[in-house]
């Protein structure tokens, strides 16, 4: 799969697949920038298990991170690894992911 741009040059996207859980810092760069709700901001608790960000559980979260929410909706365009200080996202063209 494959796209030509507005003045035709030739554009592959690039799926976000996964984050690296230990790489990421829960900063949030990728978030602000994805408009289509493909990540979303989880804890992690002090045994290792993602949770739900709710006020009340603030003191039980060690460490914020980014998730793979709604991995169909991303739609290549790689801003979300563009803002990642940590580099800690995997992106693949569409025939990777489809295989």
């Amino acid at each position: 799969m494959s796209f030509v741009t507005r003045d035709g040059r030739d554009w592959t996207p690039n799926f976000l697949t996964s984050i690296d859980a230990e790489k990421c810092i829960g900063c949030g760069r990728c978030f602000k920038v994805c408009g289509r709700d493909v990540m979303t901001l989880k804890g992690i608790n002090e045994d290792g298990d993602l949770i739900d960000l709710d006020e009340d559980e603030d003191d039980e979260i060690e460490k914020k991170i980014m998730v793979m929410n709604d991995q169909g909706a991303c739609m290549g365009c790689g801003a979300c690894a563009r803002v990642c200080p940590t580099n800690c996202q995997t992106h693949m063209p569409p025939a990777a992911v489809a295989a």
